[in-house]
């Protein structure tokens, strides 16, 4: 697969996760291995240009995380198109405008969802931006504002028309938000449009299963993961196996996720300091914890970290709890299973934190968001 001059390892990319996509995560998830291209979190143009300090710490990169791109969003074409310019001189390898996000704050100033309403004027600024430019530029939508103005096939022909080097598709509609399933007839309209750029499809992959099942039916290129890799970081090399090979590869098991959860514990230290980095980290580490079998004592103990300390002590103390009561593949021993100690320890449902089987997004009516 190619974007623009770039040939690329896989067809596998890393979706922009608000909060969660950062350099930490990516170069993480590039270790483990199988990602053929990231971008970070979605990034206030206005903010980017007035070196605005959140918005820099939002496109730190590194030698190591390459190929990437910056995803902006924005409605001022001379706001987006110096934008553009300052992320090629920045050294990436692609800037990717956002078209997607269905959030109030993102929408009101013209940006995201909002872009798939008025082509000719998005059109318009994405030209501005490719002339601007040598990196290509691609851009994320959704399939329409609602399910009666599905816009996204006439926008991708039209982006295509301009210059734009790939079309990256999540396949709901704005008023959706991320309820309801993804629509992969939707995706596959939009592939259908186009002529010769690669359409990336994107919204729950959650498996390497439905990574293929989704380039099966669509006829997409590549597929684009957000939550799921939060959730499985090892979604990328397993899926680059099976299209590859036709093989499944087994889950990792408890000893490597130890290893890639301290790895990325680290990384954030490095990036944010050690007092921010554990505080961060808090919201990261339950992620991981899902597939560690029984697991309350070290999601009680994890939110509470301050320091490295605190992080090296919460999970000492819960590898300690698990060979006690578990299995080498996390299953609960049978001879503790029926005790009311044990039971008490893996009883989630009254933890409210915990409960949600995604990544937390929004809830209620869009427009409140």
């Amino acid at each position: 697969m190619r974007i623009g001059p770039y040939e690329l390892s896989s067809s596998l990319f890393l979706s922009p996760l608000a909060g969660y996509t950062n350099l930490p995560m990516r170069l993480t998830v590039r270790e483990i291995g199988g990602l053929g291209w990231a971008t970070t979190d979605l990034v206030n143009a206005r903010s980017l240009l007035e070196r605005n300090r959140t918005a820099l710490k939002l496109v730190a990169t590194s030698a190591e995380d390459s190929p990437l791109a910056i995803q902006l969003f924005g409605a001022v074409p001379e706001e987006m198109r110096d934008a553009a310019i300052m992320c090629e001189e920045m050294g990436v390898q692609s800037v990717d405008i956002n078209m997607g996000c269905p959030v109030r704050k993102v929408v009101n100033v013209g940006g995201g969802s909002a872009m798939m309403t008025e082509l000719d004027k998005t059109a318009a600024l994405v030209r501005g931006m490719i002339d601007a430019v040598k990196i290509p530029i691609t851009a994320k939508m959704r399939l329409g504002w609602d399910e009666d103005n599905l816009t996204a096939p006439n926008l991708a022909k039209t982006l295509e028309d301009a210059g734009c080097a790939a079309i990256f598709v999540h396949g709901r509609t704005r008023a959706q938000g991320f309820s309801g399933r993804v629509n992969l007839d939707g995706i596959r309209t939009v592939v259908e449009a186009v002529k010769t750029i690669p359409v990336v499809g994107n919204g729950d992959v959650t498996t390497p299963e439905a990574a293929k099942h989704m380039m099966d039916v669509t006829g997409c290129t590549g597929v684009s993961v957000g939550r799921g890799a939060f959730y499985d970081p090892w979604i990328f090399k397993r899926t680059a196996h099976l299209l590859e090979t036709g093989e499944l590869l087994p889950e990792p098991d408890f000893t490597e996720r130890i290893r890639v959860l301290r790895l990325h514990f680290e990384r954030y230290i490095e990036f944010y300091g050690e007092e921010r980095g554990a505080k961060f980290f808090r919201k990261v580490a339950p992620w991981y914890a899902k597939r560690f079998g029984p697991s309350k004592p070290f999601k009680r103990d994890i939110i509470k970290i301050k320091s490295r300390a605190d992080f090296e002590k919460a999970l000492a103390e819960y590898i300690t709890w698990r060979e006690k009561f578990c299995d080498d593949e996390g299953a609960l021993l049978a001879k503790y299973a029926p005790g009311p100690m044990v039971a008490s320890f893996l009883r989630d449902e009254d933890d409210p934190v915990f409960q949600r089987e995604g990544i937390p997004v929004p809830r209620g009516p869009v427009d409140n968001w």
